[in-house]
């Protein structure tokens, strides 16, 4: 455990200066400067990963290590996975990693680590107007969004701005694993099954070794 608690301790010195308001437009174009992930329609959780991995390039390794297809965020002393979560929806769990990478990186180090922004979200307005707004810097829609309209015509709302509440900084061992939840996905476009993924309620954190950078 003291190679987590040097972890944690460069974590809670440097993520607390990541700023705390985040407004969709200037993040996207933000993110579009650096060529990272803008195009993503859940842009908050790729902004607070992109600020996080900037501020710890010089402090942990980026990326972590890597585990058959799955690379992991940042690795210091263990590996560590970047997440973000709205704190005002109806469920509270969290989608985490592949299981069997996540399995092998805690069995390797003896620990595996999250590292999770709670944000409070505003929505797109019932004219979405950001989602037009986003759509138009893209170029038009996605190849995926034409598909999902031929499918459906509703979609999700778009976050149009997010509020840095918190960060959770979550070391699981290799028997905490064990009582986490399973999300089994369908298959791929090519009809081959979609890794099993470890869920974390963020409701019901007993028993976890937990640390928190509040704002």
């Amino acid at each position: 455990m003291d190679d987590c608690r040097r972890d944690i301790k460069i974590l809670k010195k440097n993520l607390q200066i990541i700023p705390r308001e985040w407004d969709g437009k200037e993040c996207i174009l933000e993110l579009k400067r650096a060529d990272y992930q803008w195009r993503q329609m859940e842009w908050w959780a790729f902004y607070f990963e992109y600020k996080a991995r900037k501020i710890l390039e010089e402090k942990m390794d980026i990326p972590g290590d890597r585990i058959g297809n799955v690379t992991f965020d940042l690795k210091g002393q263990i590996n560590w996975d970047l997440k973000a979560s709205a704190i005002k929806t109806h469920s509270h769990s969290i989608i985490l990693n592949d299981k069997e990478a996540m399995d092998k990186s805690a069995e390797k180090h003896g620990y595996h680590g999250e590292i999770i922004a709670l944000c409070d979200v505003e929505y797109n307005d019932k004219n979405r107007s950001f989602q037009k707004w986003h759509t138009n810097l893209k170029g038009g829609k996605s190849d995926y969004e034409v598909e999902r309209e031929a499918r459906t015509p509703f979609s999700r709302y778009r976050k149009t701005k997010a509020m840095l509440e918190e960060i959770l900084l979550i070391i699981l061992k290799p028997e905490d694993l064990k009582d986490l939840p399973l999300m089994r996905q369908g298959r791929n476009s090519d009809g081959s099954r979609r890794k099993v993924k470890y869920m974390l309620d963020l409701e019901n954190l007993k028993g976890f070794r937990c640390h928190k950078i509040s704002f």
